[in-house]
C-alpha cells in the first residue's frame, strides 16, 4: 500500500496541475461550466494513464486488492478536499459542495468514480489477473 500511497500523491499533483489550467486557460476560453466539465474529463483520462502506467509497480497481489487502492484513493481524494480544501485553504464548504451538483450540470462525482476503478481496469487491462 505504500506504493499505492506514493501513486496517489502523483495524482494530487495532476490534480493540481490540471486544476490550473482549467482556471488559467479553460475558463476563460471556454466559461465556468464547460471549463468544469472539460477539465473533470481530462482529470479521469490523467487518473487511468498513470493507473494503467505504474499498476505493475504497486503490483496489486489480486483484482480485490486493486480495488482496495482504489478505495484508499478515493478516500485521500476525499480527504484532501474536504479537510485541506475548507481548513488550509480556507474555501467554504458550500463551494466544496458545489461541484458535487450534478442537477447544475458539474460531473466532478466522475472523477470520484474513475479513481476507485482506476487501479482494477488498469489491472485488467494490463492482464494481471484472470477473469
Amino acid at each position: 500500500m505504500i506504493r499505492a500511497l506514493v501513486v496517489w500523491l502523483g495524482l494530487l499533483a495532476l490534480a493540481i496541475i490540471n486544476g490550473g489550467i482549467r482556471e488559467a486557460v479553460i475558463i476563460p476560453r471556454t466559461g465556468e461550466l464547460a471549463g468544469h466539465v472539460i477539465s473533470t474529463i481530462s482529470l479521469c483520462v490523467l487518473i487511468l494513464a498513470l493507473a494503467w502506467l505504474t499498476i505493475g509497480w504497486m503490483r496489486p497481489a489480486s483484482a480485490s486488492e486493486a480495488g482496495r487502492i482504489g478505495g484508499l484513493w478515493v478516500v485521500l481524494v476525499l480527504a484532501f478536499e474536504f479537510l485541506a480544501g475548507h481548513y488550509l485553504f480556507g474555501t467554504p464548504w458550500n463551494e466544496l459542495l458545489a461541484d458535487y451538483n450534478v442537477l447544475r450540470g458539474r460531473i466532478w462525482p466522475l472523477v470520484l468514480v474513475t479513481t476507485a476503478v482506476a487501479p482494477y481496469v488498469a489491472g485488467r487491462v494490463r492482464g494481471l489477473w484472470s477473469a
